[in-house]
């Protein structure tokens, strides 16, 4: 099956499910999944969480800008920092407390099936493995568990100058481990996002190696984001639905939810 069958198919079941969705709460989710619904960027984010999120959960990398949760739903909040290592790093900003120091892209010390929820908003863009992220998140949800992201559109953003991250680069950095890659995409952020010539570019890659800085290391437009979805679900036996995906301002707004091997095919 190549790329334009797998995303073909994520589309087909996406559409299957969210008529489903659709026809219990057409009030809301109609507007929202079709793009239509006229309201600012995060009032959009807020109105998917209020369809899709209940009981008790995580986000990942909240800093100033935790997602708005409806009645009911409960988050505790992640990061690879603790909150005076953030205040140190974002001067100035009003950081949400962290609940728990952890590698948002394993959750080590998050029980398998424990939550029902996890939030990761402007996040996958900066993971180094995404395909092991999705194993990872996926297993730490409940069955029926969603995983919420807001991914940004490369060609709405800084990274506009950027190809989109292939799958197959994305099957390496999972096989062979990110360090691989790791150079060539400091290499690339400064040269088209930071717009470096030839030896400003060579300090600042040495720079960022030695800061350990957290760039956005992939990039995608809507139909690679699907491809990513399709084919970790398809190919790395990872147990995800696509549940919604709409264009939100300068990002992509994905539900997934965690099936059974059955339910995910």
């Amino acid at each position: 099956m190549d790329r334009h069958d797998l995303v073909d198919r994520a589309l087909r079941l996406f559409n299957t499910h969210q008529r489903r969705f659709v026809a219990r709460r057409a009030g809301v989710c109609e507007r929202v999944a079709s793009g239509a619904l006229a309201a600012p960027a995060v009032d959009r984010r807020r109105l998917v969480a209020e369809l899709y999120l209940r009981g008790s959960g995580l986000e990942i990398g909240a800093l100033n800008g935790p997602l708005a949760l409806p009645e009911g739903a409960h988050a505790r909040y992640v990061d690879r920092l603790d909150l005076a290592e953030l205040r140190a790093h974002y001067p100035g900003l009003e950081l949400v407390p962290v609940d728990i120091v952890d590698d948002g892209e394993r959750l080590a010390s998050i029980a398998a099936a424990s939550q029902d929820f996890i939030v990761a908003n402007h996040f996958l863009e900066h993971c180094q493995d995404p395909i092991g992220t999705l194993q990872h998140l996926a297993a730490k949800l409940r069955p029926d568990g969603i995983l919420y992201l807001a991914v940004p559109d490369a060609d709405q953003t800084f990274d506009a100058g950027r190809p989109s991250t292939t799958f197959d680069h994305l099957v390496t950095d999972h096989a062979q481990g990110p360090a691989s890659s790791r150079h060539a995409h400091f290499q690339e952020w400064a040269a088209l996002v930071e717009d470096g010539d030839a030896r400003s570019t060579a300090a600042r890659v040495r720079q960022l190696e030695d800061m350990d800085y957290s760039i956005h290391f992939h990039v995608w437009r809507l139909p690679d984001l699907l491809e990513l979805f399709a084919r970790t679900i398809a190919e790395h036996d990872v147990p995800l639905r696509i549940e919604l995906v709409t264009r939100n301002g300068i990002e992509v707004i994905c539900v997934l939810r965690r099936v059974d091997r059955a339910g995910a095919r």
